[in-house]
């Protein structure tokens, strides 16, 4: 199973973190499951937002005409402002158990964030009933809908084929349940899911 570094926590609390990561890298996928190593066990969290600053010198470059590959890809390279990647727990482990819940204390500056595997995504999906969704959809900060959305075709693919349906549906169950009071966000939610599985179906073949 490989493992991949995503960054290092620049700062967080109780209900998410963000992380600093060099832009040379690839950076993860907006809706991406990742987790964080704590002392007893690790904290899982999605990617809701990637925020890249200016400096000084990306100021100055940007009103400079014909600049070259070569200065552009230098910069990208060895510039010391690192992109931001936003992310909001989802759940915890501690020893071998997988808890949909926000984690009882936030992981401390300079801890490394990992990407998920689809053998974890797997994993923390069987674990639980979707407890963490009543963090995304109540929270004012996130782009609930789209997130979500991500989330439930990330975890799809990740799923092996005979469990795909299943989990799909049972998510949709719950993100009704949760949303039968509040029928436009529930509208977002479920076509932002429609739009997320549109690319999924296989297109019918040319007459």
């Amino acid at each position: 199973m490989q493992t991949v570094t995503a960054g290092r926590l620049l700062r967080a609390n109780t209900r998410g973190c963000v992380v600093g990561c060099p832009v040379r890298q690839s950076l993860p996928d907006f809706g991406s499951m990742v987790h964080i190593p704590i002392n007893n066990g690790r904290i899982f969290g999605l990617i809701y937002d990637m925020h890249i600053d200016d400096d000084g010198l990306v100021r100055q470059l940007a009103t400079t005409e014909n600049i070259s590959d070569e200065v552009i890809m230098d910069n990208r390279l060895n510039r010391n402002t690192p992109v931001e990647i936003s992310i909001v727990f989802i759940g915890y482990e501690t020893g071998k158990k997988v808890v949909h819940r926000l984690p009882p204390s936030p992981p401390l500056s300079l801890d490394t964030m990992f990407i998920c595997s689809e053998e974890e995504v797997q994993r923390f999906s069987k674990s639980g009933r979707f407890g963490y969704l009543r963090y995304l959809l109540t929270n004012p900060d996130i782009p609930s809908a789209d997130l979500i959305a991500a989330h439930i075709l990330s975890v799809y693919r990740a799923q092996n084929k005979p469990m795909k349906a299943v989990w799909k549906r049972t998510a949709i169950d719950m993100i009704i349940d949760r949303l039968r009071d509040n029928h436009d966000l529930l509208n977002q939610t479920l076509l932002a899911v429609s739009d997320a599985f549109a690319s999924e179906q296989p297109k019918p073949e040319d007459d």
